[in-house]
């Protein structure tokens, strides 16, 4: 399933308490969107790692109460608290990375939402995440009563949803471009590579940040090297270049320029992009007006995709005045 099926499926289920197990490959944004759902629903949200724990330690440490004259359980601090009544999700994150007998003291507690003399508070939802066997990461065999007490999900990168994800994010307008030129350099995990390094979203994300470190552009090919690999640095690398050949987009906006001759898919690519980029931040209607008419210039698959992402990112295309020449000319394709 796509993270946004995901996402719309996880949103249902917390509200039934129905525990949800999440699997994929390393690196593809599964623990972000645990936590983008626990943010716009407004929730608390715990990330319990259950591989730095020992078996006893979800159940609590005992103790001898002379008042009481009987042995209890001091209730460990790291979990939500009996008395709290927020509502909140415990992220139980690499479940599967813990030892067997470390996951089976967990059994409890997911399926009773309790564990010893713990209860877990009513406002609040289980999700667990972790790798799958075949990716290569030090995962344990969940067990059976284990796996049966979730209701299981694989998530898939699609690159779409990444898109949409990383428009919202601020990522660099040459790294959405590069990638939407070339989408199999989004998620290049290969479990029988010895390879350190390897793109991935969230090694896309760490690009993102290190072209904007000001890191000196002689160190900038390794940089990039060690977050996405060799071959996605040179790639992108040599894609960015190709960007400097794009006219000055704010004279674009301003109606200056009003179509582009060199027809270069990278610079298709990286000009449709780079368009979207800065009408998010303008959204004024004279600015979509020049873009649609700029568009008008363009190969088709460019100008629809083009309209495609300023609608993805909430610009009101149909509002212009140029909307309905630009439906006249590219309606065939839309069909």
């Amino acid at each position: 399933m796509k993270a946004s099926e995901i996402t719309s499926v996880v949103n249902q289920l917390i509200v039934k308490k129905l525990p949800v197990f999440i699997w994929g490959a390393p690196g593809i944004g599964k623990s972000s969107i645990v936590k983008e759902i626990a943010q716009k629903n407004g929730l608390a949200f715990i990330d319990l790692r259950l591989s730095l724990l020992d078996p006893t330690d979800l159940k609590g440490i005992p103790f001898f109460d002379e008042q009481n004259r009987e042995g209890v359980w001091a209730k460990p601090s790291f979990l939500p608290k009996e008395s709290d009544q927020s509502r909140g999700i415990l992220f139980l994150d690499e479940i599967n990375t813990a030892p067997p007998a470390v996951q089976a003291s967990a059994y409890q507690l997911i399926l009773d939402r309790r564990v010893g003399e713990y209860q877990l508070p009513e406002g609040w939802s289980i999700i667990a995440a972790g790798n799958r066997e075949n990716d290569r990461g030090v995962v344990y065999k969940m067990p059976p009563p284990l796996a049966n007490r979730f209701v299981h999900f694989e998530m898939e990168v699609d690159f779409e949803d990444w898109k949409s994800w990383a428009y919202g994010r601020g990522i660099d307008a040459s790294i959405i471009a590069f990638l939407a030129f070339d989408k199999g350099m989004l998620f290049t995990f290969d479990p029988g590579s010895n390879e350190k390094s390897f793109a991935t979203p969230r090694s896309w994300e760490y690009v993102d940040t290190i072209i904007k470190s000001g890191i000196r552009n002689e160190l900038i090919l390794e940089s990039i090297s060690g977050a996405v690999g060799r071959e996605g640095a040179i790639n992108y690398i040599s894609f960015k270049r190709v960007m400097k050949q794009l006219p000055d987009l704010s004279a674009i906006l301003s109606g200056d320029i009003e179509s582009i001759e060199d027809q270069d898919p990278k610079l298709m690519m990286a000009l449709s992009i780079g368009l979207v980029n800065l009408l998010r931040e303008s959204k004024k209607m004279e600015h979509i007006d020049h873009v649609l008419h700029f568009s008008l210039s363009l190969p088709g698959e460019y100008a629809i995709m083009l309209v495609k992402d300023m609608q993805l990112n909430g610009i009101d295309v149909e509002g212009s005045d140029m909307w309905g020449e630009w439906v006249q000319k590219f309606a065939y394709l839309l069909a």
